[in-house]
């Protein structure tokens, strides 16, 4: 049976963990550690799965170590548990953004198998989207395994590294730009009258269902275009307000913060 050992406690360790046990993870299998008694207490608590003290105690029985800390705490923790890794070679896995498989590779020792994953914090809804990527010692079976998990808490899938810039646009900054975009619906409803809290509620379910929607008809060969054609009657009020947002930018505004984010991304990366 594999034991999952969590350095981290968090918001995002407790919905992978959620997902976990959810998914029929035994809770029993799942041993969890944080700098915080508090926060440590609280995932025992609310989740029902062990603790531990230490770092290395979870290093010592954990078939697959979760790093679920703030990026700049990485060196720190891979650096105290170095001596662990290296007799028992566990499978780690780091969802730390910004720090990329060959820096870790340079923070453990030779030839750990090292899986990267960049989840969203959509996790937290079990609605999450999360990319994993291995280094070179990480077999299939590792990437799998990870991919896996994470399907847990929403959909994953193995995306080359080269690609975690703009993946993290599409999906990890993108929660931000959609929380925009229901808060503008919304503003426009309470415009003509509505009041902000039910607009709020028809605007998220709105977009909810349309992201479903792409998602359930792209089995049928349809586009996200397509589906604008579809709600679009000729002469009708969707087509005049499509036409109204994309003659003030819409379109061009949301590639171009999406080249924002990229351009950013890759900054942060090199430094």
């Amino acid at each position: 049976m594999t034991t999952y050992g969590f350095i981290g406690a968090g918001n995002m360790a407790s919905a992978i963990i959620g997902g976990m046990l959810a998914g029929g993870v035994k809770s029993d299998d799942i041993v969890v550690t944080d700098a915080s008694k508090d926060a440590r207490g609280a995932v025992a608590d609310k989740l029902g799965v062990r603790t531990m003290d230490s770092n290395i105690s979870v290093a010592e029985c954990a078939d697959v170590v979760i790093l679920a800390v703030k990026p700049h705490i990485i060196p720190l923790v891979l650096d105290e548990v170095s001596d662990v890794v290296a007799e028992n070679d566990p499978l780690i896995v780091s969802i730390a953004a910004g720090i990329g498989l060959k820096a870790i590779g340079k923070l453990t020792p030779k030839g750990t198998r090292c899986v990267r994953v960049m989840p969203n914090v959509n996790a937290m809804v079990g609605s999450g989207m999360a990319a994993v990527t291995g280094n070179k010692h990480a077999t299939d079976e590792d990437v799998t395994t990870v991919v896996d998990l994470f399907k847990q808490v929403g959909d994953a899938i193995e995306l080359d590294e080269s690609d975690f810039s703009a993946y993290t646009a599409l999906a990890g900054s993108s929660p931000a730009f959609v929380f925009s975009f229901i808060d503008a619906l919304a503003r426009g409803g309470v415009k003509n009258g509505i009041p902000k809290k039910l607009a709020v509620r028809i605007a998220a379910q709105a977009v909810l269902g349309s992201a479903q929607m792409v998602l359930d008809k792209a089995d049928d060969g349809l586009t996200p275009a397509d589906l604008v054609d579809m709600v679009s009657s000729p002469g009708g009020t969707t087509v005049a307000g499509t036409v109204a947002m994309e003659k003030a930018g819409f379109t061009p505004a949301v590639v171009d913060g999406v080249d924002a984010v990229v351009a950013k991304d890759k900054e942060l990366g090199a430094k």
